[in-house]
């Protein structure tokens, strides 16, 4: 392996993180600072300014740049299935944080992501080889 393709990897590696935990806790903050119930426009509105609503929108503004950044270098067929692990943790956040009940049909469908997760990042580099374009020469 080059410097250059450990290099890319372990970049990769770590937008991938932040990716997942800026989209976990983005949605986390979200649902912890959304009133019960909102019935008018208005009210959605306002909902965006109570402190909570503000750090997840802003946590969630970070991961799609985040997540732009690393499409940009990396395969969608790689990204995608890696950043999956956040359906992992958001079950995780919902259970401890938010004291959800989550039943034995989610753990399941939860452990085939985790299944999918491993496949997919354990076998393939995060980057197709693309061919470097030929320098271009005088007259062409």
């Amino acid at each position: 392996m080059t410097h250059e393709h450990a290099r890319l990897r372990l970049k990769t590696w770590l937008f991938a993180v932040v990716v997942v935990f800026s989209n976990v806790f983005g949605n986390y903050f979200l649902k912890r600072g959304m009133p019960p119930a909102l019935v008018t426009p208005l009210e959605y509105i306002t909902v965006l300014f109570h402190p909570w609503v503000e750090l997840g929108v802003l946590m969630l503004i970070v991961w799609m740049l985040s997540r732009m950044a690393l499409l940009s270098w990396a395969d969608l067929s790689y990204v995608l299935p890696v950043t999956a692990v956040g359906y992992v943790l958001v079950a995780l956040v919902g259970k401890v944080l938010l004291n959800e009940q989550i039943t034995m049909k989610r753990w399941a469908g939860i452990g085939l992501i985790v299944a999918g997760v491993a496949l997919v990042s354990g076998g393939s580099a995060p980057q197709t080889a693309h061919p470097r374009p030929e320098a271009a020469g005088p007259g062409q």
